[in-house]
């Protein structure tokens, strides 16, 4: 028999769009894998299949045994519910993907959204603000909202009670965006239902955490991060000394936002925080024409500094060929070096008031697992998804789910509520009773056998310390003190910050 030599085999063709989301959702809910390891570990490996084959291995070497991905099933029951509630997955790097949003080191590798697409490609300001906000904060707030959204400005805020409420219904004829602290169909609080009914019509929602996600503590400083990721600036027309707003100007801080501020009387508790970042460098708007002077609106060809970085990252990224900005190794922009970069306080002290008690900045960072380093040879250019990437879900009515009001926290623990039965003080004599040792130490955490770890921990604390820095400071080969940062990263030691920062635990 004449063997063909010859014979052709039928094109490999490339992953559908549903498939391609299918597998980054896969991804990114994952165990111990957030966004800023979900971008490394695709720019460690190619692709989002890739990384997720990758990922069990690249959990064994650094410690964790029995490691699964996220399940297909999972997965697809998420993409059904988006698909229930009229929302669509918006992919990171995807044409729908918001361009400023992409910008920074630790965007959403997904987005769920409800509404007008089209808003989240147009320039947009963020205005927040306190929650128990007065009369004069909320006057404030709808006209600031209307006069930029007359001059073509989107207004993006987190949906709360407030300032936030009162700008999103002053916007709601121009453009605003709503970002949600959970799901995007979860509403929260239940008395901006009819807001969130109006915006899902003439406005955007959207939400990197999951279908039907109640929101939680700690969701809420990372949303704020999408908040001010959105816009060119950040307005705080009202806000406390310890408030959630300031976890938001501190986030347009760090990713090169301008930072704008509304002054309010001295003795008013409800201006300490905005007359506090004017007193440390934050532009003082009495109106819209102080944020029009900022920005220059609405000629963006001549934006203000902060706002030409957004613009060449957003090219950048657009760019064909060239490196994605979201990179976690990306150098974050540069920001100017003033008293506010030390003084802003952080999401640990920021409790606003009336609004669930945001948790520290290291909850919204990864859990940590980014892959072993690779070697210097080129790594393989990032899989961009075709065009219409995203689109996985259809426009039928969405499904609104009320969240039920958080009952405020008592300062007891459950034990000791009321019927509990009454703990006893031991006798006089008795011996004292020995706290056991699994409440001081993790069972399940290896030891640290490797001297480099007990090194890398001991030039680690409180303060966030440069990942290059560490390289320097152990003078070991660059590869080795990567995966040990990878390994301390899993067991949960060491804490990832964007700009390529650790903190140890």
């Amino acid at each position: 028999m004449v063997q063909d030599w010859f014979s052709s085999h039928p094109p490999i063709t490339p992953p559908t769009a549903e498939e391609d989301g299918l597998t980054q959702l896969r991804l990114i809910r994952s165990a111990r894998v957030g966004p800023s390891t979900f971008h490394r570990l695709i720019d460690a490996h190619g692709s989002a299949q890739a990384a997720l084959d990758a990922l069990p291995e690249v959990a064994r070497c650094a410690g964790v045994r029995d490691y699964h991905p996220c399940p297909e099933a999972t997965a697809l029951r998420e993409i059904d519910a988006g698909r229930a509630a009229g929302a669509r997955l918006l992919l990171h790097g995807s044409p729908e993907y918001p361009a400023a949003l992409a910008a920074i080191s630790d965007a959403p590798p997904v987005l769920w959204a409800i509404g007008q697409q089209a808003l989240a490609a147009r320039p947009s300001v963020a205005l927040v603000g306190a929650r128990n906000a007065s009369s004069l904060g909320t006057r404030m707030a709808r006209r600031l909202a209307e006069g930029l959204g007359h001059h073509g400005i989107v207004i993006t805020s987190g949906l709360a009670r407030g300032i936030d409420a009162a700008a999103h219904t002053a916007a709601l004829p121009t453009g605003t965006v709503a970002i949600m602290a959970g799901g995007v169909d979860m509403v929260y609080p239940t008395e901006n239902m009819p807001l969130y009914e109006k915006i899902t019509e003439t406005g955007l929602l959207l939400s990197e955490q999951p279908m039907g996600m109640a929101p939680q503590a700690r969701h809420f400083p990372r949303r704020n991060r999408i908040v001010s990721g959105m816009a060119l600036a950040v307005v705080v027309v009202e806000a406390a000394e310890k408030s959630g707003s300031l976890i938001t100007a501190r986030e347009a801080l760090d990713q090169g936002r301008e930072i704008m501020a509304v002054p309010g009387h001295p003795v008013d508790g409800r201006a300490a925080g905005c007359n506090r970042l004017i007193r440390e460098g934050a532009t003082l708007v009495r109106g819209v024409e102080d944020i029009r002077a900022v920005l220059r609106l609405p000629d963006t060809a001549a934006l203000t500094p902060a706002a030409n970085r957004v613009a060449a990252r957003m090219e950048h990224t657009r760019a064909p060929g060239a490196r994605p900005a979201h990179s976690g190794h990306s150098t974050p922009p540069p920001v100017p070096a003033t008293a506010r970069q030390a003084q802003l306080p952080t999401a640990a002290a920021a409790q606003e008031a009336g609004d669930s008690a945001p948790a520290a900045r290291s909850n919204r960072t990864d859990k940590g697992m980014p892959p072993p380093p690779t070697p210097q040879a080129a790594q393989p250019p990032r899989a961009t998804p075709p065009q219409g990437t995203g689109n996985v879900a259809t426009h039928a009515p969405p499904r609104i789910t009320h969240v039920p009001e958080a009952p405020e926290s008592t300062g007891r623990s459950q034990k000791h509520s009321a019927g509990a039965a009454p703990v006893s003080a031991p006798p006089p004599g008795a011996p004292a009773k020995k706290r056991p040792q699994h409440a001081q130490a993790r069972p399940d955490a290896p030891p640290l056998r490797n001297p480099l770890h007990a090194r890398l921990l001991a030039l680690t604390g409180a303060a966030p310390v440069a990942e290059d820095q560490l390289i320097r400071d152990l003078a070991a080969p660059a590869a080795q003190v990567l995966g040990a940062i990878v390994a301390l990263e899993l067991e949960g030691v060491l804490h990832r910050h964007p700009g390529g920062l650790l903190t140890r635990r």
